[in-house]
């Protein structure tokens, strides 16, 4: 074997689009992009996260543009793409980290809504995103997609069906383009969380999350969206041309205990 080739592991220069970027994994994402001399484009329906995330990007000395957006729009997606390309030149890399948690038995009189309303937010707007960049990413055969599903997306737990049924969507979607994709040296992996402190977990009580973590967890402790970023970090490098249509579970290993 002869001297290895030279992979970069750098995502300097490069133009990156992270959604849900006010909070949780997908701040934490853009601030390791930017760390990492990327310029991002910060996407969220929050405006005031929003608005911390940017500033707190500004003052580390990063490169950053903030989008408040509503991905339920249909129109939403090609609208924000053609805004950072405007800004910030050709992306190069998507993090589809956006979603909702709404959950409910299925006999719930309001279980249709909250189905639809998941599904918009947690998979029409990835598909409608990743449209939207197609040009881009296909440009010179480097391009990256990072869609964010959740451990949920491999199994499945009572009472989140709507939830469930979108991150499974998201898995099947990733590993579809990735095959569809990747003769114009596109890839496409997903990236499925457990028990993360984020938002969503937030108002679980401190000593129930210590019990699951204790109880289904290797690690037995709630992960960080520190930790998860730096796996999407990983997958966007120049390095990482020959992952595609994974489906990488960061939970501590939960999924690997058996008791």
């Amino acid at each position: 074997m002869g001297p290895l080739g030279g992979l970069s592991r750098s995502i300097e220069g490069k133009v990156a689009i992270v959604t849900g970027a006010a909070s949780g994994m997908g701040r934490a994402t853009a601030h390791l992009f930017s760390d990492e001399g990327a310029a991002v484009a910060l996407c969220d329906v929050n405006q005031s996260g929003l608005e911390k995330t940017f500033h707190e990007i500004q003052d580390s000395g990063g490169t950053a543009e903030k989008y408040v957006v509503d991905l339920q729009g249909r129109e939403a997606a090609s609208e924000l793409v053609e805004q950072v390309r405007a800004d910030l030149g050709p992306i190069d890399i998507f993090v589809n980290n956006a979603g909702i948690s709404v959950g409910g038995p299925i006999d719930s009189p309001d279980f249709e809504d909250m189905w639809e309303t998941t599904f918009t937010v947690n998979l029409d707007a990835q598909m409608r995103l990743i449209r939207a960049c197609l040009d881009d990413l296909r440009r010179d055969q480097q391009g990256r997609v990072v869609n964010i599903a959740s451990t949920e997306g491999l199994g499945g737990s009572a009472g989140i069906s709507p939830y469930t049924a979108s991150k499974h969507g998201v898995v099947g979607l990733t590993r579809a383009l990735a095959v569809e994709l990747g003769p114009s040296g596109v890839t496409v992996n997903a990236v499925c969380p457990g028990p993360i402190h984020t938002g969503m977990t937030e108002k679980i009580p401190l000593e129930s999350k210590e019990i699951f973590a204790r109880r289904k967890t290797a690690l037995r402790r709630f992960g960080n969206p520190e930790e998860v970023a730096h796996i999407t970090l990983s997958l966007v490098l120049p390095a990482a041309s020959y992952i595609t249509g994974a489906a990488i579970p960061v939970d501590g290993g939960m999924r690997a205990r058996n008791n």
